[in-house]
């Protein structure tokens, strides 16, 4: 990681992928922004899951300084059985149609929540679902959230049990939400003239060759960005997603994928993006 962030946009370092309490982050979108000046990011993207609740309040404590909020959005979807996140940036959030989909992620999201609940419930977990609430302030309900709220209540004593035990793959919390095909969820945020772009790449545990199809049906939907520097990401991932980024034409994104204050994510700070490629902001610049 760097110890000295920069970034190529003007000598302004970009992270264009990061979560508040609107979503599954830890800070509000105020505290947010005060962490990326703090940490010198000059443009930042608001990138909560499903939902444009904070960009509002993101842009208006962006006001008392030298920072520009990119509009963000995490949108959840599905390719051959498999949950995708495409991250959608500098779009119109008062677009009808972007607006429409928020409103449908967020009700499958709260659906899936109570559905969720139900289930724990019945493993004795009475009460999960507003312990839950609580805990999320207001923002979109997570599985981390119901982990949470099993440690408070004394069901488990971290989050990997919490997983292991209930809400990993196969538990009772392990609920599919009807989410959108990947075709679906680019065309809202290209239709409101934004870039879709394929976060994270290197967390679906994709061969090369399954990689590139992922590609082909990104790029085919319209899709025209990857992620090839976060915070967690390994070089020699980005190596291998450079040259497809590359190789495909597409433009270049990175961020942190900063929930909270950990070790190992910090807002703008990630490795330099290589510097062969088109970065993203190019689109809007």
């Amino acid at each position: 990681m760097n110890s000295n962030p920069s970034s190529p946009v003007a000598g302004v370092l970009a992270d264009l992928h990061c979560h508040s309490l609107c979503s599954d982050g830890q800070l509000s979108p105020s505290d947010l922004v005060d962490r990326a000046v703090e940490m010198g990011v000059g443009m930042l993207a608001l990138t909560d899951h499903d939902t444009l609740s904070g960009l509002a309040e993101a842009k208006l404590q962006a006001q008392k300084y030298d920072i520009e909020i990119i509009n963000g959005i995490e949108l959840s979807c599905v390719h051959n059985g498999m949950g995708i996140h495409i991250v959608g940036l500098g779009f119109d959030e008062t677009h009808a149609g972007m607006l429409a989909a928020v409103a449908l992620q967020e009700q499958r999201r709260q659906d899936r929540a109570i559905t969720i609940a139900e289930r724990l419930e019945k493993k004795g977990a009475v009460g999960v679902l507003d312990e839950a609430k609580r805990i999320a302030n207001g923002g979109q309900l997570g599985r981390p959230h119901f982990a949470q709220a099993l440690i408070d209540m004394g069901k488990v004593t971290n989050m990997a049990q919490a997983f292991k035990k209930y809400l990993g793959a196969g538990k009772p919390g392990d609920v599919k939400a009807l989410w959108p095909d990947l075709e679906e969820a680019v065309k809202w945020i290209v239709d409101a003239g934004g870039v879709a772009v394929l976060a994270h790449p290197d967390s679906y545990k994709l061969t090369r060759t399954k990689l590139k199809l992922l590609l082909n049906a990104f790029t085919q939907a319209g899709g025209r960005g990857v992620e090839v520097v976060t915070s967690t990401m390994e070089s020699s991932f980005t190596q291998r997603v450079s040259e497809l980024c590359e190789e495909y034409g597409m433009l270049a994104s990175q961020g942190s994928d900063f929930h909270g204050p950990k070790p190992w994510t910090e807002l703008g700070r990630f490795p330099n993006m290589p510097s062969q490629l088109t970065p993203v902001w190019s689109h809007w610049q």
